[in-house]
């Protein structure tokens, strides 16, 4: 496994994703959703996208343009490494302990893009934990 290759893909597919976000607000008609919640409700809502997508484009740069630091073995990059290791599998658990499967079971759409997120996450947290592993080997 070409651990500089994967990172930086890893970092590609989280700006890919924090891009995609522009057309989550349309895709999951969050003008009407969010109509119906309160004040406080609908701006924390906002806010806590508006941190997911920081977080995304943040971590996407990290590995994009800090690969080589990520993987050159330091107590800093085992730090970052083992925090983007237990966010990455926290993502991915919450993907199957969290969500109902009511959302996608029996939907085709949500069911291939329930089984691609789950990859994905799986993806992120594999990479990273080799990443860190390697740090100690």
């Amino acid at each position: 496994m070409n651990l500089n290759f994967h990172i930086k893909v890893v970092g590609s597919l989280m700006l890919a994703l924090a891009f995609a976000h522009l057309y989550f607000p349309r895709r999951f008609a969050w003008r009407e959703e969010l109509a119906k919640l309160s004040l406080l409700n609908r701006q924390i809502f906002l806010v806590h996208c508006f941190f997911i997508v920081l977080v995304l484009v943040l971590c996407g740069l990290l590995s994009l343009f800090y690969t080589a630091p990520l993987l050159q073995p330091s107590p800093l990059a085992r730090a970052v490494l083992c925090g983007l290791v237990i966010f990455w599998a926290a993502r991915l658990c919450i993907q199957f302990f969290i969500y109902d499967s009511k959302l996608w079971r029996g939907h085709q759409f949500n069911t291939v893009m329930h089984i691609l997120f789950s990859l994905l996450w799986a993806y992120y947290t594999a990479v990273y934990t080799v990443a860190l592993w390697h740090q100690y080997h």
